[in-house]
């Protein structure tokens, strides 16, 4: 199944959620209502062995607080997780070095084509919870809010968005005083992350990125750099916000009415740079899957499961989305 942020909204409409709204501090502390549809994880015999995740960065602490609660159910189950970014997903899939590979963005077309060549069938990609990439400045910042176009023009040397001049200092956005003449520093990730890609196609029209952005080894760091830059800015998941840095409003255009990242403009689409987190796996068809997968994808999908992913700061998938996800690899 392929994801985009248009199909988001799709995605999510089946489904009735109820979210309250943001606290002004972490996601993670917002009152986020689970699905009471989700049903409860319950434990079966025969399940063990090892799982390895490899991927997404972002998801890093979510594959981790997963294994915890799955090895609740079944301590002797071994879980080792790597993340070093989505691009690492399917090639360790392909290598048989994988069990499961997070993933923040969709597969790219040769992802897929390149895994079809070796087995004969695409990687099968599940929706397992909702993030929002925010675009971060120091808790010291007076910037209210953003348009993409804009946020292009501060990380693009291309301007795909259409911005008619380049934002390179924080006078250039409209700040005033010390700010004015201020340079804007710029903090993201590297190329092996999806976050990376999903910003460089959603928030910069597919442009280039300035060589002036400082890459970061993972999600938190860049937050951290923010944090300790007062005329920084930077781009990551909500799930690792803190409270030295803001997720500043964005507007889809020039002059568009500025959307916060909150819970329910992910939900409901408005929120320009909501995206699914997902999971990918090797799945035939035609086999069904052993215990130990099949086991693994059920707890993600379940009440316990989506509580962790409030827990991490993301938001949950309701429960039309996981009965969806649960049909893509022959579950129920």
């Amino acid at each position: 199944m392929r994801f985009s942020r248009r199909s988001l909204p799709t995605i999510v409409a089946a489904a009735v959620m109820t979210v309250a709204a943001l606290a002004p501090s972490s996601l993670a502390l917002a009152q986020v209502k689970l699905d009471p549809k989700l049903p409860s994880y319950k434990p079966v015999a025969g399940v063990s062995g090892s799982i390895k995740g490899v991927g997404s960065d972002t998801m890093n602490n979510l594959m981790t607080l997963w294994a915890e609660g799955f090895r609740k159910f079944y301590p002797a189950v071994r879980i080792e997780v790597e993340g070093k970014g989505s691009n690492t997903a399917v090639p360790a899939l392909i290598n048989g070095t994988a069990t499961f590979g997070p993933m923040s963005r969709e597969l790219k077309q040769e992802e897929i084509d390149v895994f079809k060549k070796k087995f004969g069938w695409a990687p099968a990609q599940i929706a397992t919870s909702i993030d929002m990439l925010a675009v971060y400045v120091n808790k010291d910042n007076p910037i209210k809010q953003l348009s993409l176009p804009q946020v292009d023009a501060i990380f693009s040397s291309t301007r795909k968005l259409g911005s008619p001049k380049e934002l390179l200092t924080w006078g250039d956005v409209g700040l005033d005083g010390e700010w004015k003449s201020t340079p804007i520093s710029l903090y993201g990730r590297n190329s092996a992350s999806g976050t990376y890609g999903y910003f460089k196609e959603h928030a910069l029209g597919k442009g280039d990125f300035r060589d002036t952005v400082k890459e970061q080894p993972g999600s938190p760091a860049v937050v951290q750099a923010v944090g300790s830059d007062k005329f920084g800015i930077g781009y990551s998941g909500i799930g690792v916000m803190t409270a030295d840095v803001r997720a500043l409003p964005l507007a889809k255009k020039g002059g568009g009415k500025a959307i916060a990242a909150e819970p329910e403009h992910a939900y409901n689409g408005d929120y320009p740079l909501a995206r699914p987190l997902t999971l990918t796996l090797n799945y035939n068809p035609k086999v069904p899957l052993e215990p130990l997968r099949r086991e693994f994808v059920r707890f993600v999908l379940s009440k316990e499961g989506q509580e962790v992913v409030i827990k991490d700061g993301y938001l949950p998938v309701t429960a039309a989305m996981a009965r969806r996800a649960l049909e893509q690899v022959g579950l129920k």
